[in-house]
C-alpha cells in the first residue's frame, strides 16, 4: 500500500510556511534595528565574507549587551560615528531610539561580532534573555574605485519563540506622514476617499494575497456622474492593445483623463485587468453564496451613490494571470511575498474602494487569504519611482536605483527605463536615437552603463576558482589585462557573459551582468573550500562609456595616469589603467578601453561621489568635439551592427556559448584546466544544432526579436535581435538557426503575423557583424 502523495514545493521566504521566522537586511555600510521578545533567537550572516558586524541592544533605555551573552569591544564605534553623519537615515533613526528613551549622542561601545577573515556564511546566533531594542550595523564606507575592501550586506534571521498566532507578520515601517491606514480582512471590502496629491499604499502583508481596487472621480459622484477607472482606455493610451500581466505607468478614466500614476512596484506582476471576481464565478464551481470582491466592492461604494454591478471592472493588485498563446486566461498563486506593496499617487481627488479578496478554491491567494493593508500618505511626501529586484526569491527587495551620473542625464531626458535595477536612458530629449546613434559612428558619444553588475574576488585563491568558473584561460591573464568570457553551467548552458579584470596577483574585477553571478561565484568556491572572496561592488563603482572615433582625443586631454600605468594614449584594446581625474589630485578613475559599440572606446569607472565631477568635465571637453548623449535605443542599434550579444536575446542558460556566437572565448583547444560546463561543450561543440548567424533582409519592413525564420512552413530559426542599420542603408538581424541552414547566401523567410500569412525575404550574411567585420575601427 502506498502513502499518499504530498505537495512540497520550495518556497522561500513565504510568511504562511514559518511564520516564526523573520528575514532582515543590513545594507553595506548601515545599521538595521529589530526588536526582540524574551526567548527569540538572533542569527547574523555575513554572506560574503571578510566583512564587519557591530551589534548594540538596549533594554528599555539601558545598555543590554549581556543579555545576549555579549561585552562591549573596544573600538567599535561605527554604529555611533554613522548615527553622527548628518544624513536624513541617522536623523529618523535617532529620532525613533529617542521616542525609546535612548539618547544616540551618546551611545555606549557597541561589541565586535566576529574578527577580520571571516568566510563567506559565517553566522553568529544569540538567545534574549529579556525584552531588546537591538541595532546590527555593518561598517564600511566610501572606496576608492582602486581599492577592493568594499562593505557588504549582512542578513538577520529572527526566530520568534512565541510566533503570532495569526498569520501575518508585522507591517513594515511607514514610508511618510500618515492621512488614514487600515487593514481589510480576507472576504470584504473598504471605500477611502483621497485627495489630488495623495499618495495610496496597497500593502500585501503575508504575501500571495490579490486585491481589486477599483476608483470614482469624486467631483463626478458630486454632479451625479459615475467617471470610473476604465481598463480599455488605459490600456489603449498606455499602447497595449491586449491585457498583459504587470502594471501601466498611468491609470485613466472613461474620459481619457488620468486618476492615478504607479509611483512604485515591487512585485512586477499584476492582473491582465480583468473582472473582480463575482457571485457568477462561484456559482459556476458549485459554490453557492460564496463571498466575493465584486458584491464586497457593491456595497463599499454604495454610500457614495454608486450603482453596484455584478462584476467590476478592477485594477486586480498581486493577482497572478496571464493570456496563453491561445488567448486563454491564466492564472498561479501570486508572486507578492510578505511586505509586498504598489504605490499610486492621485491626479485627481478619488472615492477608492479596496478588496481583500475571499477566493480560497484556487490558487488566486495561495489557497489562504490573508489581510491587505492600505495606508494614505500626505500629499506632501515625494517617493521616489522605482520597481523592485531581488538578488534571490527569499532576499529583500532592493528599488530601482540612480546611479551617480543621474543628474546629468536626467537634466537631458525624461525618457528612462528600468535596466537591471538602475534607471538608464532610452533616448535623449533634443537629439533622438539616430542623432545619437551617428554621433557615436561618426565623432563620440557617453552613455550611463552603471546598472553593470562588478565583483571584486579576492585572495590567493582567487585565479584557480576562476578558472574553474570562466571559460577563458583566466591564468594567461596579465595584472592590466581585460578578457571576455562567459560563465557556464554544468549542462552548457550560459549563466552570464562578461568581462575579467586583473588588478593584481590575486585581485581580478568581473563585470557582467548578472547579480546571481557573484552568489554561483561563492557557491562554487565554497564547495571547493577555497580560500577567496567574492565582494559585490556594484553600489560603489559606476562607470560610464565614451565611445567613437574621438573618443581617445577627448579623454587625453582629463586622464592622469602616474609613471607606473600606461597613458591613456597609450592604452591598448582589452587593457585597463588606474588615473586620475586631471591632475595628481583628482579623483580615482579607471578606464578601460572596451565598449559595446563596435566602435573605438573606452569605459571610466569612478566611485559615485566623482560620478558628476567625472559627467560635467566630459560634456567640458567633448562639446567642441560634438560629443553626444547615448541611450539604450541607439546602443541596440551599434551593437547589433557590431555583432555583439545580449542577456535574453542571443542567450539563457539554455544556450551555449557556441549557440550564442561567442564560441571564441571557449578555448577547448587550449585550456588545460578543467572548468565548470566542460563535458557538456565538447559534447554540444562536436555536435552542434544551432549557430548565431547574421541575416540581411529585403526591403524596408524589419523583424524583431521572437520572429520565426522558416524555410516553407518550416520553422529554421527565430529571430534574436533586428533592427534598421542606418550606415548600411537596410535591415538586419541576428538569427538562431538551424547548422543546416548557417551557409553564407541561405535564403530564408522572416514570418510575420502567424509566421505563414506574411514573409519577409532574408539571406544569410557572411559573419555576424554587418557593420566593420575586421573591427579595425575597434582596434584604431
Amino acid at each position: 500500500m502506498q502513502p499518499p502523495v504530498i505537495s512540497r514545493p520550495l518556497e522561500p521566504a513565504l510568511f504562511a510556511r514559518s511564520p516564526g521566522l523573520e528575514r532582515h537586511r543590513v545594507a553595506p555600510g548601515g545599521l538595521t534595528v529589530v526588536a526582540l521578545e524574551p526567548g527569540d533567537r538572533l542569527q547574523v550572516i555575513d554572506l560574503e565574507g571578510d566583512q564587519a558586524a557591530e551589534l548594540l541592544a538596549f533594554a528599555g533605555n539601558r545598555p543590554a549587551l549581556s543579555a545576549l551573552g555579549l561585552e562591549p569591544s573596544p573600538g567599535a564605534a561605527f554604529i555611533g560615528h554613522l548615527l553622527h553623519d548628518g544624513s536624513a537615515e541617522a536623523a529618523h533613526v535617532g529620532a525613533g531610539l529617542a521616542r525609546s528613551g535612548i539618547d544616540s549622542r551618546h551611545l555606549p561601545a557597541a561589541a565586535q561580532l566576529w574578527p577580520a577573515g571571516t568566510p563567506a556564511g559565517f553566522s553568529r546566533s544569540f538567545s534574549a534573555a529579556e525584552a531588546l531594542l537591538v541595532l546590527v550595523a555593518a561598517p564600511g564606507g566610501a572606496t576608492p574605485v582602486d581599492s577592493q575592501l568594499r562593505a557588504s550586506e549582512l542578513r538577520l534571521l529572527i526566530q520568534r519563540a512565541n510566533p503570532r498566532s495569526s498569520l501575518a507578520p508585522p507591517l513594515p515601517a511607514p514610508l511618510g506622514e500618515l492621512v488614514d491606514e487600515f487593514t481589510i480582512s480576507p472576504g470584504t471590502a473598504r471605500d477611502y476617499v483621497v485627495s489630488a496629491g495623495q499618495t495610496i499604499q496597497v500593502i500585501d502583508v503575508a504575501g500571495r494575497q490579490c486585491s481589486d481596487f477599483v476608483a470614482f472621480d469624486r467631483r463626478g459622484l458630486d454632479a451625479g456622474r459615475e467617471i470610473d477607472l476604465d481598463p480599455t482606455v488605459t490600456r489603449t493610451l498606455n499602447g497595449n492593445a491586449y491585457p498583459g500581466p504587470g502594471l501601466f505607468s498611468r491609470f485613466y478614466d472613461r474620459d481619457m483623463q488620468p486618476m492615478l500614476e504607479v509611483v512604485r512596484d515591487t512585485v512586477g506582476r499584476h492582473d491582465t485587468f480583468a473582472l473582480a471576481c463575482t457571485a457568477r464565478y462561484y456559482e459556476a464551481q458549485g459554490y453557492f453564496g460564496h463571498a466575493n470582491c465584486s458584491d464586497n466592492i457593491s456595497r463599499a461604494v454604495a454610500k457614495h451613490g454608486v450603482q453596484g454591478r455584478p462584476g467590476w471592472p478592477a485594477i486586480n493588485f498581486f493577482f497572478n494571470t496571464g493570456v496563453d498563446a491561445h488567448q486563454h486566461l491564466t492564472l498561479d498563486e501570486p508572486w507578492s511575498r510578505p511586505g509586498d506593496y504598489v504605490l499610486l499617487r492621485a491626479m485627481t481627488d478619488l472615492v477608492c474602494a479596496s478588496s481583500s479578496c475571499p477566493d480560497d478554491i484556487d490558487p488566486a491567494n495561495g489557497w489562504q487569504p490573508t489581510d491587505i493593508h492600505i495606508r494614505v500618505y500626505s500629499d506632501k511626501e515625494r517617493f521616489s519611482i522605482a520597481m523592485a529586484n531581488r538578488k534571490t526569491p527569499d532576499a529583500d527587495p532592493v528599488l530601482t536605483r540612480e546611479s551617480g551620473f543621474h543628474p546629468g542625464t536626467s537634466a537631458l531626458t525624461r525618457q528612462f527605463v528600468d535596466y537591471r535595477g538602475f534607471w538608464t536612458p532610452t533616448q535623449f530629449d533634443g537629439h533622438g536615437t539616430i542623432e545619437e546613434y551617428h554621433g557615436c559612428r561618426e565623432k563620440v558619444a557617453v552613455m550611463d552603463l552603471s546598472a553593470l553588475r562588478k565583483f571584486e574576488v579576492l585572495g590567493p585563491d582567487a585565479e584557480a576558482l576562476l578558472d574553474h568558473c570562466l571559460t577563458r584561460d583566466v591564468r594567461k591573464l596579465a595584472v592590466g589585462q581585460v578578457v571576455y568570457s562567459a560563465l557556464c553551467y554544468e549542462h552548457g548552458g550560459m549563466l552570464d557573459d562578461g568581462t575579467l579584470l586583473r588588478l593584481g596577483a590575486d585581485a581580478f574585477r568581473w563585470i557582467g551582468g548578472e547579480d546571481h553571478a557573484g552568489i554561483w561565484l561563492r557557491e562554487q568556491a565554497e564547495k571547493l573550500g577555497m580560500k577567496v572572496w567574492i565582494k559585490s561592488a556594484s553600489e560603489q563603482i559606476h562607470n560610464i562609456a565614451v565611445q567613437g572615433p574621438l573618443a581617445r582625443e577627448l579623454l587625453k586631454q582629463m586622464i592622469w595616469t602616474p609613471g607606473t600605468q600606461p597613458k591613456l594614449e597609450e592604452l591598448g584594446w582589452f587593457r585597463f589603467l588606474n588615473g586620475r581625474l586631471d591632475d595628481y589630485n583628482g579623483a580615482p578613475l579607471m578606464v578601460s578601453r572596451t565598449g559595446y559599440t563596435g566602435e573605438l572606446g573606452f569605459e571610466i569607472w569612478c566611485h559615485p561621489d566623482d560620478a558628476m565631477a567625472v559627467w560635467n568635465r566630459l560634456w567640458e571637453l567633448g562639446r567642441p568635439l560634438g560629443l553626444v548623449p547615448l541611450g539604450l535605443h541607439a546602443l541596440d542599434m551599434l551593437r547589433i551592427e557590431a555583432g555583439l550579444i545580449f542577456a535574453g536575446y542571443e542567450f539563457c542558460d539554455q544556450t551555449d556559448p557556441f549557440e550564442a556566437g561567442i564560441g571564441f572565448c571557449v578555448p577547448l583547444k587550449t585550456k588545460q584546466a578543467d572548468f565548470i560546463g566542460k563535458d557538456a561543450l565538447l559534447r554540444r561543440s562536436a555536435h552542434p544544432q544551432q549557430r548565431l548567424v547574421g541575416l540581411e533582409l529585403e526591403g524596408n519592413e524589419p523583424a524583431a526579436h521572437g520572429d520565426c525564420v522558416r524555410v516553407g512552413r518550416a520553422q529554421v530559426g527565430v529571430i534574436t535581435s533586428a533592427t534598421r542599420s542606418p550606415v548600411l542603408g537596410k535591415n538586419i538581424a541576428l538569427c538562431r538557426l538551424d547548422i543546416g541552414y548557417c551557409e553564407p547566401g541561405t535564403e530564408l523567410e522572416v514570418g510575420k503575423l502567424d509566421g505563414q500569412q506574411k514573409r519577409i525575404r532574408a539571406k544569410v550574411a557572411a559573419g555576424t557583424v554587418a557593420y566593420d567585420p575586421d573591427k579595425s575601427r575597434v582596434r584604431a
